[in-house]
Protein backbone atom coordinates (compact mmCIF):
# COMPACT_ATOMS: atom_id res chain seq x y z
CA UNK A 1 0.00 0.00 0.00
CA UNK A 2 1.14 3.53 -0.81
CA UNK A 3 -0.52 5.98 1.53
CA UNK A 4 -0.32 9.67 0.56
CA UNK A 5 -3.05 11.18 2.74
CA UNK A 6 -1.19 11.96 5.96
CA UNK A 7 -2.92 15.33 6.30
CA UNK A 8 -6.21 13.51 6.74
CA UNK A 9 -4.89 11.16 9.40
CA UNK A 10 -1.78 9.17 10.26
CA UNK A 11 -1.20 5.55 11.29
CA UNK A 12 -0.85 4.96 15.00
CA UNK A 13 2.73 4.85 16.21
CA UNK A 14 3.38 1.27 17.49
CA UNK A 15 5.05 2.64 20.63
CA UNK A 16 1.99 4.75 21.39
CA UNK A 17 -0.32 1.81 20.76
CA UNK A 18 1.65 -0.50 23.07
CA UNK A 19 1.68 2.02 25.92
CA UNK A 20 -1.99 2.82 25.39
CA UNK A 21 -3.06 -0.82 25.71
CA UNK A 22 -1.14 -1.13 28.97
CA UNK A 23 -2.82 2.00 30.34
CA UNK A 24 -6.28 0.73 29.40
CA UNK A 25 -5.67 -2.49 31.29
CA UNK A 26 -3.89 -1.20 34.38
CA UNK A 27 -5.07 2.39 34.94
CA UNK A 28 -8.81 2.37 34.35
CA UNK A 29 -9.92 4.14 37.53
CA UNK A 30 -11.71 7.48 37.52
CA UNK A 31 -9.03 10.15 37.88
CA UNK A 32 -11.27 12.09 40.29
CA UNK A 33 -11.53 9.17 42.73
CA UNK A 34 -9.94 9.68 46.14
CA UNK A 35 -8.55 6.15 46.52
CA UNK A 36 -5.02 5.19 45.47
CA UNK A 37 -5.82 3.72 42.04
CA UNK A 38 -7.68 6.89 41.07
CA UNK A 39 -4.85 9.05 42.38
CA UNK A 40 -2.34 6.99 40.37
CA UNK A 41 -4.40 7.41 37.22
CA UNK A 42 -4.74 11.15 37.78
CA UNK A 43 -1.01 11.41 38.45
CA UNK A 44 -0.17 9.82 35.08
CA UNK A 45 -2.48 12.23 33.26
CA UNK A 46 -1.00 15.23 35.06
CA UNK A 47 2.52 14.02 34.30
CA UNK A 48 1.51 13.98 30.63
CA UNK A 49 0.21 17.54 30.95
CA UNK A 50 3.47 18.65 32.55
CA UNK A 51 5.59 17.05 29.83
CA UNK A 52 3.45 18.58 27.08
CA UNK A 53 3.77 22.00 28.71
CA UNK A 54 7.54 21.61 28.83
CA UNK A 55 7.76 20.61 25.18
CA UNK A 56 5.53 23.51 24.11
CA UNK A 57 7.28 25.91 26.54
CA UNK A 58 4.11 26.95 28.37
CA UNK A 59 2.62 26.54 31.84
CA UNK A 60 0.89 23.36 33.00
CA UNK A 61 -2.26 25.35 33.71
CA UNK A 62 -2.40 26.44 30.06
CA UNK A 63 -2.83 22.92 28.65
CA UNK A 64 -6.38 21.59 28.33
CA UNK A 65 -7.14 18.08 27.10
CA UNK A 66 -9.97 17.75 24.56
CA UNK A 67 -11.40 15.16 22.18
CA UNK A 68 -9.69 16.73 19.17
CA UNK A 69 -9.01 19.91 17.24
CA UNK A 70 -12.66 20.51 16.34
CA UNK A 71 -13.58 20.63 20.01
CA UNK A 72 -10.54 22.77 20.76
CA UNK A 73 -11.47 25.26 18.04
CA UNK A 74 -15.09 25.41 19.19
CA UNK A 75 -14.09 25.79 22.83
CA UNK A 76 -11.63 28.60 22.11
CA UNK A 77 -13.76 30.58 19.66
CA UNK A 78 -17.12 30.29 21.42
CA UNK A 79 -15.49 30.53 24.82
CA UNK A 80 -13.83 33.83 23.94
CA UNK A 81 -16.93 35.13 22.15
CA UNK A 82 -19.23 34.53 25.11
CA UNK A 83 -16.71 35.67 27.71
CA UNK A 84 -15.80 38.98 26.10
CA UNK A 85 -19.07 39.96 24.38
CA UNK A 86 -19.42 42.82 26.86
CA UNK A 87 -16.47 44.43 25.02
CA UNK A 88 -18.01 43.84 21.61
CA UNK A 89 -19.35 41.14 19.31
CA UNK A 90 -17.01 41.50 16.34
CA UNK A 91 -14.93 38.50 15.18
CA UNK A 92 -12.46 38.24 12.31
CA UNK A 93 -11.42 35.03 10.58
CA UNK A 94 -10.36 34.08 7.04
CA UNK A 95 -12.14 32.63 4.05
CA UNK A 96 -10.00 29.45 4.06
CA UNK A 97 -10.33 28.19 7.62
CA UNK A 98 -10.99 24.58 8.56
CA UNK A 99 -14.72 23.91 8.85
CA UNK A 100 -14.51 23.66 12.65
CA UNK A 101 -13.43 27.32 12.68
CA UNK A 102 -15.39 28.61 9.68
CA UNK A 103 -18.70 27.02 10.66
CA UNK A 104 -18.28 27.98 14.30
CA UNK A 105 -17.96 31.61 13.25
CA UNK A 106 -21.01 31.26 11.02
CA UNK A 107 -22.98 29.86 13.95
CA UNK A 108 -21.91 32.73 16.18
CA UNK A 109 -23.10 35.12 13.47
CA UNK A 110 -26.35 33.42 12.48
CA UNK A 111 -27.51 32.07 15.84
CA UNK A 112 -25.94 34.32 18.47
CA UNK A 113 -25.85 37.64 16.64
CA UNK A 114 -22.10 38.23 16.41
CA UNK A 115 -20.63 40.31 13.59
CA UNK A 116 -18.11 38.25 11.60
CA UNK A 117 -15.72 39.46 8.89
CA UNK A 118 -13.86 37.03 6.62
CA UNK A 119 -10.43 38.23 5.44
CA UNK A 120 -9.63 37.41 1.81
CA UNK A 121 -6.54 35.60 0.56
CA UNK A 122 -4.34 36.07 -2.49
CA UNK A 123 -3.80 33.58 -5.30
CA UNK A 124 -1.32 31.68 -3.12
CA UNK A 125 -3.70 31.32 -0.19
CA UNK A 126 -2.02 33.90 2.04
CA UNK A 127 -4.22 36.34 3.89
CA UNK A 128 -4.37 40.03 3.06
CA UNK A 129 -2.65 41.71 6.01
CA UNK A 130 -3.69 45.23 5.00
CA UNK A 131 -7.31 44.10 4.83
CA UNK A 132 -7.00 42.47 8.25
CA UNK A 133 -5.62 45.64 9.79
CA UNK A 134 -8.45 47.68 8.28
CA UNK A 135 -11.07 45.32 9.70
CA UNK A 136 -9.95 45.46 13.35
CA UNK A 137 -12.26 47.75 15.32
CA UNK A 138 -12.71 48.92 18.89
CA UNK A 139 -15.40 46.24 19.37
CA UNK A 140 -13.33 43.42 17.85
CA UNK A 141 -12.78 40.68 20.43
CA UNK A 142 -11.24 37.82 18.44
CA UNK A 143 -9.09 37.07 15.41
CA UNK A 144 -9.03 33.37 14.44
CA UNK A 145 -6.58 32.19 11.76
CA UNK A 146 -5.03 28.84 10.89
CA UNK A 147 -1.24 28.49 10.77
CA UNK A 148 -0.94 25.92 7.95
CA UNK A 149 -3.81 25.43 5.53
CA UNK A 150 -4.88 21.78 5.42
CA UNK A 151 -5.77 21.80 1.69
CA UNK A 152 -2.93 23.66 -0.04
CA UNK A 153 -0.32 23.99 2.72
CA UNK A 154 0.00 27.78 2.69
CA UNK A 155 1.63 29.10 5.87
CA UNK A 156 0.08 32.22 7.36
CA UNK A 157 2.31 34.95 8.86
CA UNK A 158 0.95 34.61 12.38
CA UNK A 159 3.76 36.67 13.88
CA UNK A 160 2.83 39.59 11.62
CA UNK A 161 -0.83 39.10 12.50
CA UNK A 162 0.05 39.34 16.19
CA UNK A 163 1.93 42.60 15.54
CA UNK A 164 -1.08 44.05 13.70
CA UNK A 165 -3.37 43.11 16.59
CA UNK A 166 -1.01 44.62 19.16
CA UNK A 167 -0.76 47.84 17.16
CA UNK A 168 -4.46 48.20 16.31
CA UNK A 169 -6.31 46.80 19.34
CA UNK A 170 -4.19 44.87 21.87
CA UNK A 171 -7.30 43.68 23.73
CA UNK A 172 -8.21 41.40 20.81
CA UNK A 173 -7.68 37.69 21.49
CA UNK A 174 -5.77 35.69 18.88
CA UNK A 175 -6.70 32.04 18.23
CA UNK A 176 -4.64 29.88 15.86
CA UNK A 177 -5.48 26.43 14.51
CA UNK A 178 -2.03 24.79 14.62
CA UNK A 179 -3.06 21.26 13.73
CA UNK A 180 -1.02 20.99 10.52
CA UNK A 181 1.98 22.74 12.06
CA UNK A 182 2.61 20.59 15.13
CA UNK A 183 5.49 18.19 14.63
CA UNK A 184 6.32 19.72 11.25
CA UNK A 185 7.26 23.38 11.60
CA UNK A 186 8.22 25.40 14.71
CA UNK A 187 5.34 26.37 17.00
CA UNK A 188 5.63 29.48 19.19
CA UNK A 189 2.72 29.80 21.59
CA UNK A 190 3.98 33.07 23.09
CA UNK A 191 2.37 35.01 20.23
CA UNK A 192 -1.14 33.52 20.54
CA UNK A 193 -3.83 33.47 23.21
CA UNK A 194 -5.32 30.10 22.29
CA UNK A 195 -4.31 27.30 19.90
CA UNK A 196 -5.64 23.90 18.86
CA UNK A 197 -3.86 20.60 18.25
CA UNK A 198 -4.78 17.02 17.34
CA UNK A 199 -3.03 13.75 18.14
CA UNK A 200 -4.14 11.72 15.13
CA UNK A 201 -2.28 14.08 12.78
CA UNK A 202 1.01 13.16 14.48
CA UNK A 203 0.66 9.35 14.71
CA UNK A 204 -1.41 9.42 17.87
CA UNK A 205 -4.90 8.41 18.93
CA UNK A 206 -8.08 9.61 17.29
CA UNK A 207 -10.37 11.44 19.68
CA UNK A 208 -7.39 13.10 21.34
CA UNK A 209 -6.69 16.82 21.20
CA UNK A 210 -5.23 19.79 23.04
CA UNK A 211 -6.29 23.35 23.61
CA UNK A 212 -3.64 25.83 24.65
CA UNK A 213 -5.10 28.78 26.57
CA UNK A 214 -2.82 31.32 28.18
CA UNK A 215 -3.56 32.29 31.75
CA UNK A 216 -4.52 35.81 30.69
CA UNK A 217 -7.48 34.50 28.69
CA UNK A 218 -10.80 33.45 30.22
CA UNK A 219 -13.27 31.16 28.45
CA UNK A 220 -16.91 30.38 29.02
CA UNK A 221 -16.99 26.53 29.09
CA UNK A 222 -19.00 24.65 26.47
CA UNK A 223 -19.38 21.53 28.61
CA UNK A 224 -20.55 22.13 32.14
CA UNK A 225 -20.41 19.43 34.78
CA UNK A 226 -17.49 18.58 37.00
CA UNK A 227 -14.27 20.38 37.80
CA UNK A 228 -12.23 18.64 35.10
CA UNK A 229 -9.74 20.64 33.00
CA UNK A 230 -9.88 23.67 35.27
CA UNK A 231 -13.67 23.70 35.09
CA UNK A 232 -13.57 24.09 31.31
CA UNK A 233 -14.59 20.57 30.28
CA UNK A 234 -16.92 18.70 32.58
CA UNK A 235 -17.04 14.91 32.40
CA UNK A 236 -14.98 11.91 33.43
CA UNK A 237 -11.49 12.32 32.06
CA UNK A 238 -10.37 10.06 29.22
CA UNK A 239 -7.20 9.43 31.17
CA UNK A 240 -5.49 6.82 28.99
CA UNK A 241 -5.94 8.94 25.86
CA UNK A 242 -4.84 12.16 27.56
CA UNK A 243 -1.84 10.42 29.09
CA UNK A 244 -0.67 9.20 25.68
CA UNK A 245 -0.54 12.68 24.13
CA UNK A 246 2.81 13.43 25.80
CA UNK A 247 4.50 10.37 24.30
CA UNK A 248 2.85 11.05 20.94
CA UNK A 249 4.19 14.60 20.92
CA UNK A 250 7.68 13.59 22.05
CA UNK A 251 7.98 11.04 19.26
CA UNK A 252 6.61 13.50 16.69
CA UNK A 253 9.17 16.13 17.67
CA UNK A 254 12.17 13.76 17.52
CA UNK A 255 14.61 14.59 14.70
CA UNK A 256 12.14 17.23 13.54
CA UNK A 257 14.52 19.14 11.27
CA UNK A 258 15.83 15.97 9.62
CA UNK A 259 12.27 14.80 8.91
CA UNK A 260 11.39 18.21 7.46
CA UNK A 261 14.36 18.22 5.08
CA UNK A 262 13.55 14.71 3.91
CA UNK A 263 9.90 15.51 3.25
CA UNK A 264 10.97 18.68 1.44
CA UNK A 265 13.07 16.56 -0.91
CA UNK A 266 10.07 14.32 -1.61
CA UNK A 267 7.89 17.34 -2.28
CA UNK A 268 10.42 18.87 -4.67
CA UNK A 269 10.70 15.65 -6.64
CA UNK A 270 6.94 15.21 -6.99
CA UNK A 271 6.42 18.89 -7.80
CA UNK A 272 8.99 18.72 -10.59
CA UNK A 273 7.45 15.54 -11.99
CA UNK A 274 3.93 16.96 -11.91
CA UNK A 275 5.11 20.14 -13.64
CA UNK A 276 6.32 18.01 -16.55
CA UNK A 277 2.89 16.42 -17.13
CA UNK A 278 0.47 18.07 -19.54
CA UNK A 279 -2.83 19.30 -18.10
CA UNK A 280 -1.54 19.45 -14.52
CA UNK A 281 -1.50 22.67 -12.52
CA UNK A 282 -0.03 22.84 -9.02
CA UNK A 283 -2.16 24.84 -6.59
CA UNK A 284 0.17 24.79 -3.60
CA UNK A 285 2.44 27.86 -3.55
CA UNK A 286 6.14 27.18 -3.91
CA UNK A 287 7.06 29.62 -1.12
CA UNK A 288 5.64 30.04 2.39
CA UNK A 289 4.03 26.63 2.27
CA UNK A 290 4.38 23.32 4.10
CA UNK A 291 6.31 20.63 2.18
CA UNK A 292 4.03 18.05 3.76
CA UNK A 293 1.11 19.10 1.49
CA UNK A 294 0.86 19.28 -2.30
CA UNK A 295 -2.39 20.22 -4.02
CA UNK A 296 -2.68 19.94 -7.81
CA UNK A 297 -5.32 19.78 -10.53
CA UNK A 298 -5.57 17.47 -13.53
CA UNK A 299 -7.44 19.82 -15.86
CA UNK A 300 -10.43 18.21 -17.53
CA UNK A 301 -10.37 15.04 -15.42
CA UNK A 302 -12.76 14.13 -12.64
CA UNK A 303 -10.68 13.82 -9.47
CA UNK A 304 -12.87 11.00 -8.14
CA UNK A 305 -12.12 8.92 -11.24
CA UNK A 306 -8.38 9.37 -10.77
CA UNK A 307 -8.65 8.72 -7.03
CA UNK A 308 -10.41 5.38 -7.55
CA UNK A 309 -8.09 4.40 -10.40
CA UNK A 310 -5.14 4.97 -8.05
CA UNK A 311 -6.98 3.07 -5.33
CA UNK A 312 -7.10 0.05 -7.62
CA UNK A 313 -3.30 0.24 -7.61
CA UNK A 314 -3.35 0.40 -3.79
CA UNK A 315 -2.39 4.09 -3.81
CA UNK A 316 -4.39 6.44 -1.60
CA UNK A 317 -4.73 10.19 -2.06
CA UNK A 318 -7.45 12.77 -1.36
CA UNK A 319 -9.63 14.91 -3.60
CA UNK A 320 -10.00 17.72 -1.05
CA UNK A 321 -10.10 18.35 2.67
CA UNK A 322 -11.59 15.25 4.32
CA UNK A 323 -14.01 17.36 6.34
CA UNK A 324 -15.74 18.38 3.07
CA UNK A 325 -14.95 15.35 0.91
CA UNK A 326 -18.61 14.41 0.40
CA UNK A 327 -19.50 17.73 -1.19
CA UNK A 328 -19.35 18.08 -4.97
CA UNK A 329 -18.67 21.80 -5.16
CA UNK A 330 -15.31 23.50 -5.52
CA UNK A 331 -13.22 23.64 -2.38
CA UNK A 332 -13.87 26.84 -0.42
CA UNK A 333 -10.11 27.38 -0.15
CA UNK A 334 -9.47 27.17 -3.88
CA UNK A 335 -12.50 29.32 -4.60
CA UNK A 336 -11.20 31.98 -2.21
CA UNK A 337 -7.85 31.88 -4.05
CA UNK A 338 -9.67 32.75 -7.24
CA UNK A 339 -8.72 29.65 -9.24
CA UNK A 340 -10.62 28.92 -12.43
CA UNK A 341 -13.66 26.71 -12.00
CA UNK A 342 -12.11 24.01 -14.19
CA UNK A 343 -9.00 24.00 -12.01
CA UNK A 344 -11.00 23.91 -8.79
CA UNK A 345 -13.23 21.07 -9.93
CA UNK A 346 -10.26 18.84 -10.78
CA UNK A 347 -8.19 19.44 -7.64
CA UNK A 348 -6.51 16.65 -5.68
CA UNK A 349 -4.23 16.57 -2.67
CA UNK A 350 -1.33 14.38 -1.68
CA UNK A 351 0.44 14.65 1.65
CA UNK A 352 3.73 13.22 2.77
CA UNK A 353 5.34 11.78 5.88
CA UNK A 354 8.90 11.00 6.84
CA UNK A 355 7.74 7.38 6.44
CA UNK A 356 7.00 7.99 2.75
CA UNK A 357 9.74 6.53 0.56
CA UNK A 358 11.21 7.81 -2.71
CA UNK A 359 10.18 4.53 -4.29
CA UNK A 360 6.56 5.14 -3.29
CA UNK A 361 6.39 8.60 -4.84
CA UNK A 362 8.09 7.32 -7.99
CA UNK A 363 5.44 4.61 -8.28
CA UNK A 364 2.72 7.20 -7.68
CA UNK A 365 4.00 9.40 -10.52
CA UNK A 366 4.32 6.43 -12.86
CA UNK A 367 0.79 5.19 -12.15
CA UNK A 368 -0.68 8.69 -12.39
CA UNK A 369 0.83 9.18 -15.83
CA UNK A 370 -0.58 5.86 -17.03
CA UNK A 371 -4.02 6.64 -15.62
CA UNK A 372 -4.11 10.05 -17.33
CA UNK A 373 -3.38 8.33 -20.64
CA UNK A 374 -6.15 5.76 -20.14
CA UNK A 375 -8.87 7.88 -18.60
CA UNK A 376 -10.83 10.07 -20.97
CA UNK A 377 -11.25 13.70 -20.16
CA UNK A 378 -14.68 14.81 -19.02
CA UNK A 379 -16.40 16.93 -21.63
Amino acid sequence: MIYLDYVSTTPLNPQVNQSYQALLNDYFANADSLYFLGIQTSSLMEKSRNLIAQMLKVKNSEIIFTSGASESNNTAIKGVAFQYQNRGKHIITSTIEHSSVYNTCLQLRDVFGFDVDFVSVDKNGHINLNELEGLIRDDTILVAMMYVNNEIGSIQPIRDIRKIINKTNPKVKFHVDMVQALGKIPVDLSIVDTASFSAHKIYGLKGSGLLYKNDATTLVPLINGGQQENNLRGGTSNTATHTMFAKTLRLALENNEKKYQYVQSLNSYVRNELNSIDDIIINTPITNSSPYILNFSCIGYKPEVILHALEEKDIYISTKSTCSSHKNDISRTLKAMGVDEEVGQSAMRISFSDMTTHEEVEIFIKELKQILKKVKKQR
